[in-house]
């Protein structure tokens, strides 16, 4: 039986574990290609053993351009293109884990902030860059990016997110006449992954709650390009944009 994603080609950051993981295991069994991105080398490696030979693992910094230049490269060159990029690679912060809350910008190490801002937004910014020419020599694709989960508020964080939605939105303008849906997905709360502790996943949904957004976020029509969705009865609803122009 084919599957929604049969004969395309994804490239998933941040998918050695957690939500990049469940993005590119679920993507594989409706029939794409998937390239691993990630700098977790031991786990990347684990995900595309368990996915097989329809998976690519590239061991990938995405605050490095040449890093995310190569892993582009290399999916184009293994599997023939690209036609999906999600970039959900981040550093996210947990405190309703029971883990200490991230720094108040008055105590926080420039080199703290910094991170956090070359990851989530540097990284989006890098892969979406070079991942576009390859999507757009296809004719058109997707690119989705990833809104914060509810409830994970620290400033270095919600600064990053609430900037790739924007950065959404404009780059969605760019690419309109090249066929590429650019959107940025909201999982509406906050998800336990394989990491958190027994009592949080007991507590809260794990990535496989977020399957479905995903695969519809990767066949939107064009006219949700520069929106962020989430799910709703099995379709995507867009949320109010942040930014009005004239």
């Amino acid at each position: 039986m084919a599957g929604s994603l049969d004969g395309r080609v994804a490239v998933v950051t941040g998918s050695a574990k957690g939500i990049g993981r469940m993005v590119a295991t679920t993507f594989a069994r409706e029939g794409a290609r998937v390239v691993l991105a990630d700098v977790d080398e031991a786990r990347l490696h684990d995900t595309a053993r368990e996915i097989g030979s329809a998976a690519l693992a590239v061991p990938t910094d995405v605050r490095s351009e040449d890093q995310v230049r190569s892993a582009m490269a290399r999916a184009a060159e293994r599997f023939g293109g690209i036609d999906i990029l999600v970039n959900d690679a981040g550093i996210v912060p947990h405190f309703n884990w029971g883990v200490p809350k991230w720094p108040r910008v008055r105590d926080m190490e420039h080199a703290f902030w910094q991170r956090v801002q070359e990851v989530n937004l540097g990284g989006t910014f890098l892969c979406t860059k070079h991942a576009l020419p390859y999507i757009e020599r296809r004719g058109g694709g997707h690119v989705i990016n990833l809104h914060g989960g509810g409830g994970l508020y620290s400033v270095a964080y919600t600064t990053t997110k609430e900037a790739i939605r924007v950065f959404t939105q404009y780059v969605a303008d760019e690419e309109r006449d090249a066929n590429v849906c650019v959107i940025c997905v909201s999982p509406g709360g906050a998800i336990a992954t394989e990491d958190a502790p027994e009592e949080a996943r007991r507590r809260l949904p794990g990535p496989e709650s977020l399957a479905d957004l995903f695969l519809e976020a990767a066949q939107a029509p064009m006219d949700l390009s520069g929106q962020t969705v989430r799910l709703v009865d099995g379709q995507l609803h867009p949320l109010p944009l942040i930014v009005q122009r004239s």
